[in-house]
């Protein structure tokens, strides 16, 4: 089990409220972790900030079952100047909204406050279940919705999420108010540490394969001839190279065990790029 008890500050994807901030409390409530958190604007910055200073932990959305995987957070990994900085443990969070209010009265809802995109997320639940001369107002973010509530009287509502109704110390009038109810995004915790298995690990890696014939088939073979179980594998252009690809595969087990070492060291002399990215123990 990892030991988090040096761990002084754990960096979270901004705004403040967010689905991020969410996984960053699951994550400190699941390990205990009682330091300072610190909102950042960017992907790159939460890597960069936990690759100098070792006593801190990030929080990074690495796949939603809508978009995918996250580009941004892979390559920030990828290219990060500590190698030690990895992924330590994963967790899978739904995204859910909620119609938010000051009232308890659903039926008493006259106006909505809320973000373009969040309107057209819960569109079908704004059409069939709110009134039709609903009274709509676009805010920029989930928080200033929320806020903006004060400014207006008990028959006005918004959409955020759980958190921005425990902060602003709103009513959840409706649950699960999004069109997309299998919407679901994955999230790392990453930092400078070793981690241990548990009999229940999945290891993510990166490569470049060589420029040969076959190059990438004799990687996969390597997979089979060490009975290693392929859970998941992707393509992404390379940023240096023209027709290049980088190629992202997460596999069951630990960096640790036999036949990954030796899997490792026999896949390492076919690519031209290599990254490990972490053995955790899997969500599933």
């Amino acid at each position: 089990m990892l030991n988090y008890e040096s761990i002084k500050n754990v960096a979270y994807l901004e705004p403040k409220n967010s689905f991020s901030e969410m996984a960053m409390d699951v994550f400190c409530a699941k390990n205990n972790i009682n330091g300072f958190t610190t909102p950042l604007t960017t992907i790159g910055q939460i890597v960069d900030y936990v690759a100098k200073n070792p006593d801190t932990l990030g929080v990074l959305p690495i796949e939603n079952t809508l978009d995918g995987t996250i580009r941004e957070s892979f390559d920030s990994l990828m290219n990060c100047q500590n190698p030690n900085v990895r992924i330590l443990e994963e967790l899978t969070m739904p995204v859910e909204y909620c119609l938010l209010s000051k009232t308890t009265e659903f039926y008493s809802i006259t106006g909505l406050i809320a973000t373009p995109r969040l309107i057209g997320k819960c569109h079908n639940f704004i059409k069939n279940e709110l009134p039709m001369n609903l009274n709509i107002i676009e805010s920029p973010t989930m928080l200033d919705s929320a806020r903006e509530l004060g400014n207006y009287n008990l028959t006005y509502a918004s959409i955020g999420n759980r958190k921005i109704a425990d902060s602003c110390m709103l009513n959840i009038l409706k649950e699960n108010i999004h069109d997309d109810k299998d919407n679901t995004t994955r999230y790392a915790l990453i930092g400078d540490m070793e981690t241990i298995p548990t009999g229940h690990d999945k290891t993510t890696i990166a490569f470049k394969a060589n420029n040969t014939p076959g190059s990438l088939l004799k990687i996969l073979n390597v997979f089979l001839e060490n009975n290693i179980n392929l859970t998941y594998i992707s393509s992404q252009p390379s940023k240096t190279e023209p027709d290049e690809y980088i190629f992202i595969v997460n596999f069951d087990g630990h960096i640790h065990n036999k036949n990954m070492i030796k899997a490792i060291e026999e896949i390492k002399p076919k690519t031209s790029f290599f990254r490990y990215l972490g053995s955790y123990k899997s969500a599933k």
